[in-house]
């Protein structure tokens, strides 16, 4: 099937005082219609600067090459603004972190949905409430008709995300961005929220791509994981094969420190050793050499690590792997 999405070689540099600095680097993923692709890492890996990039909304000093951001048969990277009307909103829609900030504390649910619908659609504002009752009760809130009249301020954190989660339907969109959209949630609502997403993307057939640094998510709502360290990919594939195989000591590392329910004293938490290198501090070597236990001497320090097949459609960036496989992995 063709990817509706197709992006090659993303990278975003930012200016800096001796040279650019590098927070998403040569990217290429691809996704179907219908599918849903998790993108995971500790914070600061380029996640969300790569989403805002697909969605045009980059910060204005940021710097965005990539030979193809292919969308529907089009470059992104072409679209003029008025083109990108047309699409930011309507064929792709985003629910952010914190829909606190998204939406606005002065305005009636009702109002920002009817808003967004009639945006990208001639409609009067009877049926664009029609449309908004219709994206809410899909979401998931309760008596749309009527708390509709409420302001976001009025509501608790979980019914502002499903608000958000609304206003990314409103006008149907092909593809849906989740940038870290349960991370300021409880865990049941949480979950909540992703069986929710789950079961949209499948009944709507529409893509999706779930940005989160936990990796327990991950094969809940994922068919694809691709795995970020410091701006870059460095592990790919289907999620449930990369999760029970994985083959890269970053991915171990994060599945290591992700509590579960075997979670104990006697079974505890492994963190990562180290933080997360300053963007465009790693320079040309691995990106994750200085936090990992198995780093190739003489080969980590200056060279980068090209993609080996780790199963089907499983791809890996590590050295370590391309010499001894599995065998050498901690």
């Amino acid at each position: 099937m063709e990817p509706v999405l197709s992006v090659e070689n993303l990278s975003v540099r930012f200016p800096g005082r001796a040279a650019d600095i590098t927070v998403v680097d040569d990217l290429s993923f691809s996704l179907e219609a219908g599918r849903s692709l998790v993108i995971a890492g500790e914070s600061g890996s380029g996640k969300s600067m790569a989403c805002q990039t697909l969605l045009g909304i980059a910060p204005g000093s940021a710097r965005v090459t990539a030979t193809r951001i292919g969308w529907r048969g089009r470059d992104l990277q072409k679209l003029s603004q008025e083109d990108w009307r047309g699409v930011r909103g309507a064929e792709i829609a985003m629910i952010f972190q914190d829909p606190t900030a998204a939406l606005n504390p002065l305005i009636t649910v009702e109002h920002q949905i009817v808003d967004a619908v009639r945006a990208h659609r001639r409609c009067s504002r009877d049926e664009a409430r029609v449309r908004a009752v219709e994206v809410l009760g899909m979401a998931g809130f309760p008596d749309a008709a009527q708390r509709m009249k409420s302001y976001p301020s009025e509501l608790s954190g979980g019914l502002r995300q499903r608000i958000a989660i609304a206003l990314a339907l409103a006008n149907a969109p092909s593809l849906i961005i989740a940038d870290e959209a349960t991370t300021n949630l409880d865990v049941s609502i949480q979950a909540q929220i992703v069986k929710l997403l789950r079961d949209l993307q499948k009944k709507l057939g529409m893509a999706l791509i779930f940005v989160t640094h936990d990796l327990g998510l991950a094969a809940e709502i994922g068919d694809d994981l691709l795995v970020m360290y410091a701006g870059h990919a460095v592990e790919y594939g289907p999620a449930r094969g990369v999760l029970a195989d994985p083959c890269h000591p970053y991915t171990r590392g994060l599945l290591r420190s992700a509590p579960t329910l075997k979670s104990s004293r006697d079974n505890p938490l492994v963190p990562i050793p180290g933080q997360p290198p300053q963007p465009g501090s790693i320079g040309g070597g691995a990106p994750f050499r200085s936090r990992c236990p198995v780093s190739v001497a003489g080969v980590c320090e200056t060279a980068r690590p090209g993609w080996s097949e780790a199963g089907p459609g499983h791809l890996v960036a590590c050295h370590r792997f391309a010499q001894d496989g599995r065998g050498g992995l901690p």
